[in-house]
């Protein structure tokens, strides 16, 4: 049983981004193996649509129910108030999966957009749209499964389970928070959460709503154990907890602004973390997904993350989670590309076929699908090399009429008529194959890791378009094939990215037209993986882990997962004395003191060994400890006085060394950062004698692409 807010991948107009593919082509690979399975998904409106195209059959099933609404005050000065609703089921037959409709009058709103607008949080009730939707699915599934339903084997439509418990995948936390803590004692089923995008992980629901909500199924959790520890408070005679508490402050400033972090205060509980502690398993679509969502590892996120209530619930559950993957769906990889006419395709859409072309298609989301560093970078690319298609589609609904979305990027695509044509709205599957083979190049400059462009990438490349895309974690098995990188942005229009663009798509289309070969093996190179990615390996890998969380035979979490990600307070003592070398190299790896002198005695060579993987990542702090052990005291003085305040005709001159930094910025107690500018080996900033913080907080872009922070001692 899948529980999907979108799931029809097989109706353009039920769709609007990765998700309904994802669950159908899932769905369809379990059902080709033999298996009954059904997807629970609302009709978003739709219904008159799908009736008059496929076998829709009304159920006997009129669920009159509330629905509480306790929204945070804060948010919502004029609340909307409890509702009630009447819920109604229809049954959709197609291709061997039973798809039950549910419909009322909050599922069946938004028909276009589908999802509610992030913006109509505080004023529009359609915002609660998910939430119905969850409460909708949770009373349909009891009751269909409940004493006398169909886990008796008698169900309406013949379903039955015989007796087994039912397998619930559900997709995406934001739209299931509410089943895993529900239906956790309830031996009647299990339930699977898949990750398909990168919300905030500290995305939170009001506490009083939560609490509402589970009363309502006579469901007790403690959530006191979702409360992130109390802020660092400077202590005046205690340095360290000043610096911590500066940092603190920077951090509930600036995060927010990065979109890895809700920045939600401590009256909202982590609905991950609610999940994390009551479903069966948690499924991520990469590996590098799973880990980038475990430790958010090099990003700002990573330090403030790792002292969050959400970060020890993850780590506590680390044996539930799994990679089961994802893949090009089934049609792509059947489709022959040497079908497509690329000159009759450019050429029907007022392209040139003799100019190199870059495609982008997502759903409209300007921040994470980094549209705007792309529309901008594509305005930079045609006033100085005319040459160049850009074939762009930001879906800013499900089919039809298409509303535009930033005015912007359609003037730029007026000012270019022929050289820019962009569309607002999804067309049917096989358009995009089409447009995908006639591309050179996909454009997918993702921000902030929120969204992969996991499937449409993989669609893209699999016809041949050499992929210009960021170097997130979640996409690094593409990068096993030649592309063009994009550094990493958690930054809102961010120049560098805009600037990054520019260059790669210049790059490319050099390549294009003085290295024909060159570019042809990138193509088949980019082809030839995306086609490894499929949905029956997908399929297979989650069906062996479905199996054994029915058998109750569950795997603990592997050393080598542990390690990787440096829990090593969840390895216990015997695979501890199994695995001792590998935890004291992977320990080295993070500069880990304390746990390499558990591993054993450590030598000035391990300290040195240290040393250097503290510098890497720009652990400062942990550089000055190992330089004092060390006995190395010119190091541990000039690391003692890395930042600097000196005097200045205009205020102030901040001096800031660090070694291995690509860039620097002194992020402010509301979390603006203000870019130094480098000098030589060290970097600069001139302020105000007002402006300048007795407590700098620094943000390090190193080499790398890491990011890190540092709170340095300041030395006259």
């Amino acid at each position: 049983m899948k529980v999907a807010f979108e799931a029809l991948g097989f109706d353009v107009r039920m769709m609007r981004g990765g998700l309904a593919p994802l669950v159908w082509q899932l769905a369809r690979e379990f059902v080709d193996r033999g298996h009954r399975v059904s997807v629970v998904t609302p009709t978003h409106g739709r219904l008159d649509h799908l009736a008059a195209r496929y076998d829709v059959t009304e159920l006997d099933h009129h669920d009159e129910h509330p629905v509480p609404l306790v929204p945070d005050p804060a948010v919502w000065p004029d609340p909307p108030g409890d509702r009630t609703v009447t819920t109604r089921a229809h049954l959709l037959r197609h291709e061997g999966v039973d798809v039950y409709l549910l419909g009322n009058d909050q599922l069946d709103l938004l028909p276009e957009r589908i999802y509610p607008a992030a913006t109509s949080e505080g004023t529009d009730p359609a915002f609660f749209k998910p939430l119905v939707f969850q409460l909708a699915a949770l009373r349909f599934l009891l009751r269909r499964f409940g004493d006398g339903g169909e886990a008796a084997g008698h169900g309406t439509d013949g379903e039955g389970t015989g007796g087994e418990p039912v397998l619930v995948q559900a997709y995406e936390p934001y739209y299931h928070y509410l089943l895993p803590a529900v239906l956790a004692a309830d031996p009647r089923f299990r339930v699977v959460s898949t990750i398909a995008s990168n919300m905030p992980i500290d995305l939170g629901v009001y506490r009083p709503q939560l609490a509402r909500l589970l009363a309502m199924f006579g469901t007790r959790v403690d959530l006191d154990r979702y409360l992130d520890p109390p802020a660092p408070v400077a202590v005046p005679d205690d340095p360290e907890s000043v610096r911590a508490a500066a940092l603190a402050t920077a951090w509930a400033g600036h995060l927010p602004h990065t979109r890895l972090s809700a920045g939600r205060g401590a009256d909202h509980v982590s609905l991950f973390a609610l999940i994390a502690d009551h479903c069966d398993g948690i499924d991520f679509l990469t590996p590098g997904q799973r880990d980038f969502y475990s430790t958010f590892r090099d990003t700002p996120y990573e330090a403030a993350f790792r002292r969050t209530a959400v970060a020890r619930v993850v780590r506590d559950n680390a044996a539930k989670q799994f990679v089961g993957g994802c893949g090009v769906p089934r049609p792509w990889l059947d489709r022959d590309p040497g079908t497509v006419d690329r000159t009759r395709v450019l050429g029907g859409l007022g392209l040139d076929p003799a100019r190199p072309t870059f495609y982008h298609v997502a759903r409209y989301s300007v921040h994470h699908k980094g549209q705007w560093e792309l529309v901008r970078a594509v305005e930079a690319v045609l006033d100085t090399d005319p040459e160049v298609n850009f074939l762009l589609r930001m879906a800013t609904a499900a089919g039809g009429d298409a509303p535009v979305g930033e005015p912007y990027f359609q003037r730029v695509a007026d000012r270019f008529p022929d050289r820019v044509r962009l569309f607002w709205s999804m067309a049917d599957e096989e358009t995009f194959f089409g447009e995908a083979v006639a591309a050179d190049y996909c454009l997918f400059p993702s921000k902030y890791e929120l969204d992969t462009f996991l499937i449409a990438q993989g669609q893209a490349m699999a016809c041949g378009a050499v992929p210009i895309a960021t170097a997130q974690e979640s996409t690094r098995h593409y990068r096993r094939a030649p592309g063009f990188d994009l550094p990493r942005s958690f930054t809102p229009d961010d120049p560098r990215l805009t600037a990054a663009l520019t260059a790669r798509v210049h790059e490319a289309a050099r390549l294009w037209r003085t290295d024909p070969a060159g570019y042809h093996r990138l193509s088949a190179d980019a082809a030839a993986l995306a086609r490894t990615f499929t949905y029956a390996g997908a399929a297979d890998r989650r069906l062996d882990r479905f199996a054994r969380l029915l058998a109750g035979d569950p795997l603990p979490a592997p050393v080598q997962h542990l390690t990787g990600y440096g829990w090593f307070d969840r390895i216990d003592g015997r695979r501890w004395q199994t695995h001792r070398a590998a935890i004291r190299a992977a320990a080295i790896g993070f500069a880990d003191l304390e746990t390499v002198r558990r591993c054993g005695p450590v030598d000035a060579d391990t300290l040195r060994r240290l040393h250097a993987a503290a510098e890497h990542r720009g652990d400062l702090d942990r550089c000055l400890e190992l330089a004092e052990l060390l006995g190395d005291t010119a190091r541990a003085g000039a690391l003692r006085s890395r930042c600097r305040v000196l005097p200045h005709p205009d205020g102030n001159e901040l001096r800031y060394g660090a070694v291995g930094a690509a860039g620097v910025d002194l992020v402010t107690p509301d979390g603006r950062p203000r870019p130094l500018e480098p000098d030589g080996p060290a970097f600069r900033i001139v302020l105000p004698v007002a402006d300048t913080p007795g407590v700098p907080v620094f943000l390090l872009r190193l080499a790398s692409g890491r990011s890190t922070w540092d709170v340095p001692p300041v030395a006259p």
